[in-house]
């Protein structure tokens, strides 16, 4: 995948505008049905403390070397990085990086979840936290990916992973979007959204929504299976996901 262009980096402008002290900064989230929704820049800095219990649960099953895909700012990152972990953040986003470094990370790339290339044994936990899961994009890419992720891990690696359930909400324009993907032969969570903020315009792009029976679908033949979830109710919950060496 190529570079980001600067005026295409909308994800990053707005972490950027947020790092130098701009208060209140949204992103834009732009769905291709004309559905928007807007995060605040500042959630993606929040310490430890600030995080859901199950984000704080997930980071007792990390262990060795660590990759963080999607990393960012760095909020995870930095955290095992202060637990003495071994970790390399990776994001699609350049200035996201740059604010990583600023912030004290020590390894980091400028990289997509697709362009990742690494020799076997390279990891052994990757990390998809802030519902990260969705970078997969769809069931080929995501089942294509975790056979790469097989490959460049150890033999006893995991993947904790985040999302969302898409069919655990009452709102209409979402079960519309379901319907509508259903009828484009797309999972129903799969949705196709850009980042904005002020002038800066994202490339469209493809992000998964799961439910746990979904998830373990798409693991089928990956060798990866479920190990536990970890979950407060609700729709988000985290996917503890281990490798199994059994011969397909």
């Amino acid at each position: 995948m190529k570079r980001l262009k600067i005026e295409e980096d909308a994800f990053g402008q707005a972490l950027w505008a947020a790092y130098k002290g701009k208060e209140d900064v949204y992103e834009v989230l732009e769905r291709d049905d004309g559905f928007v929704d807007v995060v605040k820049a500042a959630a993606y800095f929040s310490e430890y403390e600030a995080w859901s219990e199950i984000e704080r649960k997930a980071m007792q099953f990390v262990k060795g070397r660590v990759l963080d895909v999607g990393c960012g700012v760095g909020r995870h990152s930095l955290y095992l990085q202060k637990k003495g972990f071994d970790v390399l953040g990776i994001d699609i986003s350049p200035l996201a990086i740059k604010i990583c470094k600023l912030r004290g990370l020590k390894k980091t790339q400028v990289k997509s979840i697709e362009d990742l290339e690494f020799k076997r044994n390279s990891f052994d936990t990757i990390i998809m936290m802030g519902n990260n899961f969705g970078l997969f994009g769809d069931l080929e890419k995501a089942r294509r990916l975790l056979r790469r992720f097989f490959d460049m891990t150890s033999d006893c690696a995991s993947i904790v992973a985040s999302s969302r359930d898409p069919y655990a909400t009452t709102c209409q324009a979402h079960l519309q979007y379901h319907k509508l993907n259903r009828e484009r032969e797309r999972m129903s969570g799969q949705v196709r959204i850009r980042l904005r903020y002020e002038k800066y315009i994202g490339k469209w792009f493809d992000y998964l929504m799961v439910s746990r029976e979904e998830m373990e679908q798409i693991l089928l033949g990956t060798r990866w299976k479920i190990r536990a979830f970890v979950e407060a109710g609700g729709s988000h919950y985290i996917a503890i996901i281990v490798k199994t060496l059994a011969p397909l």
